[in-house]
């Protein structure tokens, strides 16, 4: 095994421009832990906030950017017997996906599902692990509910989509143009595009939302809560429009409405691991059976990931985006 690897670095907090191909020594896996040989990473929205400098690392993760990865085991570190060298996983990482090699705790990995091939398996852990945590658990959606999910073409989007739906609940989804509104609906969403419908009132005529998932945050806000039922849930995950609202907390006690939310990347080593044992018993056999499936976008070389980074940023994309690290 070589010593060093490439590795994409920040180099200073800014545009897309301050991704730099760089060289690393390759990390060694400690108690816990094992040494992903890296395939291909997920680009995420996290990302490009750490990329501008508003969104640091959590104490002990790697600087590099990348949340999530698809690999093949390279090395296990002390007290794992879950995983082997040689073995086929995509991961949940703390950072440190944008290179050759990453770390990660080896209960946050899961194996390749049948049928995807690394491409795909990178686009699942971050999106399933946040659709599952904040939709099934935090916002305990059931079957025959309404669910309303902002930015339906994303990648947390479109896997909320089709694990709601294949859970039996009734998805809606908002989308910024009427060829994303026909993506949605082919993935089993009622969608709704948010700049000539106004969505609130759609719900409101449907009977209310009974769980919404709101990344825009903002004066979104107020608008989820006239959308959500009596007993509705509103859970939101990012502030992509500005994380302040004005609300009128009346209609909340009122109405007994649930306002909660949560970001993935703090949660403690335990709360990532019970989150991934429950993908793997509840939403694995969904993906090897091919009842849900990441919804692809583009896949860039690693160094290319400025231009990952632009698509992303210029929110154009549908699904997620890929770079193909080897």
């Amino acid at each position: 095994m070589p010593e060093t690897m490439r590795v994409i670095e920040i180099s200073k907090p800014g545009g897309p421009e301050v991704l730099t191909l760089a060289e690393r020594p390759i990390p060694e896996p400690g108690p816990g832990e094992i040494l992903i040989a890296v395939d291909h990473a997920g680009v995420n929205r996290p990302d490009v906030a750490q990329r501008a400098g508003t969104y640091d690392p959590p104490k002990g993760a790697s600087d590099l950017p990348g949340l999530e990865c698809s690999g093949t085991v390279k090395a296990t570190g002390p007290d794992v017997s879950r995983w082997h060298a040689g073995d086929r996983v995509c991961a949940l990482l703390p950072g440190g996906g944008y290179a050759e090699y990453a770390i990660c705790p080896a209960d946050h990995a899961l194996r390749v599902p049948n049928g995807l091939d690394m491409v795909q398996a990178a686009a699942l852990p971050e999106t399933y692990f946040t659709v599952w945590t904040n939709v099934f658990d935090r916002g305990g959606l059931k079957a025959g509910e309404r669910f309303l999910v902002h930015g339906g073409t994303s990648g947390i989007g479109t896997t909320a989509i089709q694990l709601a739906d294949a859970l039996g609940a009734r998805v809606f989804a908002t989308a910024g143009s009427d060829e994303k509104v026909a993506i949605c609906e082919k993935l089993g969403a009622t969608g709704i595009n948010y700049r000539t419908e106004a969505w609130e009132d759609v719900l409101r005529d449907a009977g209310g939302a009974n769980l919404v998932l709101d990344m825009v945050g903002g004066d979104y806000i107020p608008r989820d809560l006239k959308a959500l039922a009596d007993d509705g849930r509103l859970v939101l995950i990012a502030a992509q429009g500005g994380p302040k609202a004005e609300v009128n907390f009346a209609q909340v006690m009122v109405r007994r409405l649930t306002i909660t939310g949560s970001t993935l990347r703090p949660r403690s080593v335990l709360d990532k691991a019970r989150m991934a044992e429950s993908l793997r018993s509840k939403v694995w056999p969904l993906l090897d059976t091919g009842r849900v499936a990441p919804v692809m976008d583009q896949v860039f070389d690693l160094a290319d990931a400025a231009k990952a980074h632009e698509r992303m940023e210029a929110g154009d994309h549908i699904g997620k985006i890929v770079l193909k690290v080897r």
